[in-house]
């Protein structure tokens, strides 16, 4: 049996312009990995099945998606080990589904290359490839054009899930964006960041476009040199020069839902 970490997102930045002529949103954002994780294992078997998480549907697509692509049968035995929040914002079942295309990927008799698994991945959500590489990347275009990036990797992030908190559907949140003046030099902030790499100011990047909560400047009271939203929500993440100063942060907020602490992931 084969073994994979699928590590959550956050969103270091996420800048979004008005809708395109093909309906999708210029988007610019900064995509951190994180080591909150899930475990995804597979093996081979006589037929494809999924569990560990009942509410699955992106594990079980990825692997029909790549038999599909390659030719064969889908008979793999996947196991989900849930660690990361569902719709939360934080990528958790993008980052399964990767980790379970690779995994799957590797068991062919002939892999698909790097670049076909990327296409793959396109097709099964706009997080998927982010998953697929490793370090903090870099996302324009649609966001699913994607560069490395190498950026600051010295902090604690602290992250909450406001209590009662609900995630509506990505494509609600985007469909009633109209987008907002000033896109360009949002835009232009989050690019000079990602070009400054290991000397970026992490706290000089502009707030989610998407999501907003008073909870974030709460955090920042708490000490972090940046706090926001991830994704489309509803997790608020906090970042803090050091562990100490997020877990004292994590003590005075942890009465307001579920909180982890966490580091920087490659």
């Amino acid at each position: 049996m084969s073994e994979s970490l699928a590590h959550a997102k956050i969103n270091l930045a996420l800048v979004v312009g008005p809708a395109r002529a093909d309906g999708l949103h210029e988007v610019v954002t900064l995509l951190q990995r994180i080591d909150l994780c899930d475990t995804i294992s597979l093996e081979r078997a006589a037929k494809l099945v999924v569990e560990g998480f009942e509410e699955d549907t992106l594990v079980r697509r990825a692997l029909e998606t790549l038999a599909a692509e390659t030719g064969t049968e889908p008979r793999w035995h996947a196991r989900i080990e849930k660690r990361i929040p569902v719709a939360a914002g934080l990528g958790g079942g993008s980052s399964d589904a990767a980790a379970a295309l690779r995994l799957a990927n590797d068991l062919l008799g002939r892999p698909l290359p790097d670049d076909r698994l990327q296409t793959l991945a396109r097709q099964l959500g706009a997080d998927v490839p982010f998953f697929l590489a490793s370090g903090p990347q870099l996302g324009t275009g649609d966001g699913a054009t994607l560069e490395p990036v190498d950026l600051p990797q010295d902090y604690a992030v602290l992250l909450v899930l406001p209590r009662g908190a609900y995630k509506e559907s990505t494509g609600a949140v985007y469909s009633r964006f109209e987008g907002e003046a000033g896109f360009e030099e949002r835009r232009d902030r989050v690019l000079e960041t990602a070009e400054a790499g290991r000397h970026a100011d992490l706290a000089a990047l502009p707030l989610n476009d998407l999501a907003s909560t008073p909870l974030a400047a709460d955090l920042r009271a708490l000490g972090a040199f940046r706090a926001d939203v991830s994704g489309a929500g509803p997790t608020v993440y906090g970042l803090f020069d050091d562990r100490s100063a997020a877990e004292r942060a994590r003590d005075a907020v942890s009465g307001l839902g579920e909180t982890w602490v966490a580091s920087p992931a490659w």
